[in-house]
This record gives structure tokens, C-alpha cells and sequence, in this order.
């Protein structure tokens, strides 16, 4: 079967360049399907989705739409259309891969399309912005950004190279087939440098029995995607050993993960182990770059470019309720495991962070605050312990274990 490859983008503004890319996509043995974002001037390249019908998917005419003259809306409204027609091309099969390409508008609106296309479905984008922060445009999915090191504006010997590669690469990436792999049920963990032993020992054990884990660094990006692998129904079980995500979204730090943070599991009723792993730090980027209002504060500067401040036993206690809220949403089974002797490598005996009375503060918010159905366990460990990271994996077992076979089905 002909491999079709989407392409995404302004077919007024960038009509010639969508073309050269187009004759370099065939020249290579693909098809080629177009799909026109462009607003106002005449199609350069003729499109097999038109932006008539992009625009109508995102709400309005386009006679409407440009009767607005509103860049930002009109922007607004493509990017909405494309990721539904996008969406459908690639669910019917019309479509095997897709490339965009343009400035901050054309890498807006195409990135907006490809997040709505599932993990694994080859996704490029030439853009002027991709050496830049990406997480707007990236999201939680497998985009890939290259850059595109002159404006995306005429063929000339920068950008012929460029697209040249970008066309070779949305090829490579559409024509590999992806190796059939086990069958495993998928279980996602949650890690942090400060957790990494806890998490490993865990993962192992799970491991052994057949359990596929996945493992997310919790930066923010790393909780958002887990959420949205569990909002999609992927995830069989979630050991949920570091929520240090809440310490960011509360004071501010550079690795929130935002406030839906657990819903998705929740929803889902997926089986959770919960731990307050890293609860007692906050993360900045470097030094020069925490808020002067924490000037005061138990400050370690773990690397060049992350400079770690301690929570206090108020922040640690809103955490706690946080994470006790969040689990008593949920409709399947939920187990909290609090580490008595610290929640992370800083948070024990002799290190920066050892505050007893700061961890007791989340810990007795927990028990406050969750539902009595919900079991909380204590061991007189620290999170990285071997034995935590057994009864974590232990516990997760059990309630696998416990749920009937067509409950489990991820």
C-alpha cells in the first residue's frame, strides 16, 4: 500500500514552499495530501482539504471568518478545524504521517492537528520557533520540531536543505514499521531524581510479574503525559510515588503539572498507589531565578540549573489535602504509603532538607482529609528504602490482583 504523507500549513503565504517540500515527499515514492490553513489570499498550492472546510470544522464560514479581521481569532478557529479534520483523515486511513511547516501562526495551527493525533503517528514540523521553549506546541505527544534556521519564506540554499531533510525524515519516520510488542498490561510510575531508587526497585518487582511499566519524570510534561495516557484509558495501574508536581503548582515552581493533576486516574478508576515522594522541594531553574519573595528560604542548588527551595509544614500540609481530594474522587482502588523517616534523598537525616515536622504536616493532612475507605500505611523508612519501594509494588499487586479480569483491561 502507498504510503500517504498530510501536509499541513498556509497554502497563500507559503505556497511555494509547500510545493518544493510536496515534489520532494513524491520524489521519494509517497503521496502526498493536502490540507490548506490559509485565511485570506488564493491557494498557491491546490489543497485536497480545503480551509472552507477547516474553518466550518472550527465553528464558523470562512466568509465570517474573515469579515472578523481578527488575526488571533482567525487562528484560533483553524487550529481548532484542522486537528478534527486531521483527526479523521488519519483515523479513515487517508493519512500516514504529517508535516507542517512555518512561523509562530503555521506552527500554532499545526501542532494544534498533530496533538490530536495518537502517540507513534509520525508527526514534523519545520518551524522559525523550534529552538525555542516548545512545550506550548509540543504538548504530551511526539512531535517532532526542526528547526528552521531562516524564515520559512522562498527556496534559497538554507531552505532547500532544510525542507530537503524535513522530507527525508517525515518519509523515514512514515515508512518504519513499528515492531509488534507484548501485550502487557501498562503501568505508569512516577520518578524523580530523588526517587529514582524507590522507583527502580518497584518497576523491578512489577516487572517480574509481567507488568509493563512505564516510567515518567515528573517536570511538569512528564505528570501532563502520564495523565493523558490514563485519560485515553491506557493504563492498567499507576504507582504514583512522587507527586512533588503539587510543590511546583502551589509555590509556583518550574515543574507544575497543573491542577487536573490525578483526575484523568480518578475518572479512569484506575488502581493507584500514592506516596508524597519529593513533596519537600520546590524546583526553580538557576539560582538567580527564584522569586526574591523566597530569598529567606532553605535554598540547594542541585545543579547549574535547577536550585531546589524546601517546603514549609503550611505547603506541605495544602499538598497533603491536595492529594487526598484527588484519590477520594476516584472510583477504584486507592492506597496512600507515607515514608516516616523521609520523602526523598534531601528529606532524610544529616541532608538540607530533613524537617520532620514540615513531612508530618502532609502526612497528617492526608489523614485528615481522605475518605475512610481508603487505607494509609506507614513504614518507618525512608521513601528510598528497599522496603518501601516492596510494599509499594506489593500493595499495587494486590489490587490488581483483586480486580476481576474485564475491570482490567487498560
Amino acid at each position: 500500500m502507498k504510503r500517504i504523507i498530510g501536509m499541513i500549513g498556509a497554502m497563500d503565504t507559503k505556497g511555494t514552499e509547500f510545493a518544493f517540500l510536496k515534489n520532494e515527499i513524491e520524489r521519494r515514492g509517497f503521496g502526498v495530501y493536502v490540507f490548506d490553513t490559509g485565511v485570506i489570499g488564493e491557494p498557491g498550492l491546490h489543497p485536497d482539504i480545503p480551509r472552507e472546510r477547516i474553518a466550518a470544522e472550527g465553528g464558523i464560514s470562512l466568509e465570517e471568518l474573515v469579515a472578523l479581521n481578527d488575526r488571533g481569532k482567525a487562528m484560533g478557529i483553524m487550529a481548532a478545524g484542522a486537528a478534527k479534520v486531521v483527526a479523521q483523515a488519519a483515523s479513515s486511513g487517508a493519512i500516514h504521517g504529517l508535516i507542517g511547516m512555518g512561523g509562530t501562526a503555521g506552527t500554532a495551527v499545526a501542532s494544534s492537528a498533530m496533538r490530536a493525533l495518537p502517540i507513534g503517528f509520525p508527526k514534523l514540523i519545520v518551524s522559525t520557533v523550534a529552538a525555542g521553549n516548545t512545550r506550548d506546541y509540543v504538548g504530551t505527544k511526539d512531535i517532532v520540531m526542526l528547526p528552521a534556521v531562516v524564515d520559512v519564506s522562498g527556496i534559497n540554499r538554507i531552505s532547500r536543505a532544510i525542507f530537503t531533510r524535513a522530507s527525508g525524515a517525515i518519509c523515514g519516520m512514515t515508512e518504519s514499521e513499528i515492531m509488534s510488542g507484548s501485550d502487557r498490561k501498562l503501568i505508569a510510575a512516577s520518578m524523580f531524581g530523588n526517587t529514582t531508587t524507590c522507583v527502580e526497585r518497584a518497576k523491578a518487582q512489577l516487572e517480574a510479574e509481567n507488568l509493563e511499566v512505564l516510567v515518567f519524570h515528573c517536570t511538569g510534561i512528564g505528570g501532563q503525559t502520564m495523565e493523558s495516557l490514563a485519560d485515553a484509558g491506557l493504563l492498567g495501574g499507576i504507582l504514583d510515588i512522587t507527586t512533588t508536581e503539587w510543590a511546583d503548582e502551589i509555590a509556583g515552581g518550574v515543574f507544575a503539572a497543573g491542577s487536573d493533576r490525578g483526575d484523568a486516574a480518578a475518572k479512569r478508576g484506575i488502581p493507584q498507589v500514592i506516596a508524597p515522594g519529593c513533596v519537600d522541594m520546590v524546583n526553580f531553574h538557576a539560582r538567580a531565578t527564584v522569586p526574591a519573595k523566597y530569598a529567606g528560604r532553605n535554598l540547594v542548588e542541585w545543579n547549574p540549573n535547577i536550585t531546589l527551595m524546601r517546603t514549609t509544614p503550611e505547603e506541605n500540609a495544602q499538598i497533603g489535602r491536595i492529594l487526598a481530594e484527588k484519590a477520594n474522587a476516584s472510583s477504584g482502588p486507592v492506597a496512600f504509603l507515607l515514608p516516616m523517616r523521609g520523602v526523598s534523598i534531601l528529606d532524610s537525616p544529616g541532608q538540607p532538607f530533613w524537617d520532620p515536622a514540615a513531612d508530618q504536616a502532609c502526612f497528617d493532612a492526608i489523614r485528615q482529609h481522605v475518605k475512610d475507605n481508603i487505607p494509609v500505611y506507614e513504614m518507618d523508612v525512608n521513601i528510598n528504602d528497599p522496603a518501601f519501594a516492596d510494599r509499594a509494588a506489593d500493595l499495587l499487586k494486590e489490587m490488581l490482583a483483586d480486580r476481576p479480569q474485564a475491570e482490567q483491561q487498560a
